[in-house]
């Protein structure tokens, strides 16, 4: 018996003969309106994302029109070496002057040194703006993507979805996923917000398609 199995059992003793638990309600909406990679759900998405905060670039959907996209976004900020997940083509960094895949050998505290990394992503929710990664070669280590300043991650159009239900239904559930709604961001007990002190500071999203 597992400790879990161990706590559970302990309680239903403790309960008594308390009858069957209430059946657990499901009848919430499993799809949106709207197609996925459809313009209502990437306007909306785009639009979630602005209001976090984050830098949304529109692209072409091959290969040649990201990297472009991802290099001039960098470059905007003077930043011309990364860090990318191992599984990025290699088009998207190809653009920049100094581009590393990932190996993850590099500590953390060799990655607080990185000016930025750029990944792809598995599925992006429009209604909550939230970005889906699953530590794939595409989106690469947890630590990649929450220790450098900056984060630049690439969304297909077409792995756009309306809503919560339909993004976890895309994603696959042995796999370790963070979820991305913008740049990171908190705030204290005045309402201070502070940015950075979670995850990246800057988010760029190249929405591809």
């Amino acid at each position: 018996m597992s400790a879990r199995d161990e706590v559970l059992a302990r309680i239903r003793k403790a309960r008594g003969d308390a009858g069957e638990a209430p059946p657990v309600p499901r009848s919430y909406r499993s799809a949106g309106e709207h197609e996925p990679g459809s313009d209502a759900v990437v306007a909306q998405l785009v639009d979630r994302l602005q209001d976090y905060r984050a830098t949304v670039v529109r692209a072409d959907g091959d290969d040649a029109a990201i990297g472009a996209a991802v290099a001039a976004a960098l470059d905007a900020r003077g930043i011309h070496e990364v860090l990318h997940a191992p599984g990025v083509p290699a088009a998207w960094v190809g653009e920049l002057g100094v581009a590393r895949p990932d190996d993850g050998t590099t500590s953390a505290r060799d990655l607080d040194a990185v000016p930025a990394v750029v990944t792809g992503s598995v599925v992006a929710v429009s209604e909550t703006g939230t970005i889906a990664l699953d530590g794939g070669p595409l989106c690469g280590r947890r630590a990649l993507t929450l220790v450098p300043d900056t984060h630049v991650c690439v969304v297909r159009v077409e792995d756009v979805v309306q809503t919560v239900p339909e993004g976890l239904g895309r994603l696959d559930p042995t796999r370790p996923t963070t979820l991305v709604s913008g740049p990171s961001a908190t705030s204290d007990i005045e309402l201070s917000r502070v940015e950075g002190v979670h995850g990246p500071r800057t988010l760029i999203v190249v929405v591809a398609g």
